[in-house]
């Protein structure tokens, strides 16, 4: 899941926690609101774990030529 899609958790599951009244029998909506936002704050928290490790840059190594390696043409 990206970034964007636990963005999108976070702000589905804060409606249904806190902007809805829904009641019903089976579903406590409430407890699936903060469910949800719990699952997108983890997503989010894995993702930038994992891009901050791609980001990490290693310099290439590089060989050193001396003037009596080179051939000219």
């Amino acid at each position: 899941m990206g970034l964007g899609g636990c963005i999108i958790l976070i702000g589905a599951g804060a409606i249904l926690a806190f902007a809805t009244d829904w009641k019903m029998d089976t579903v406590d909506v409430d407890l699936v609101g903060w469910i949800m936002m719990i699952v997108g704050v983890i997503g989010v928290v894995v993702y930038s774990s994992i891009a901050r490790r791609r980001r990490m840059v290693v310099p290439p190594s590089t060989t050193v030529v001396s003037e009596d390696e080179r051939r000219y043409p």
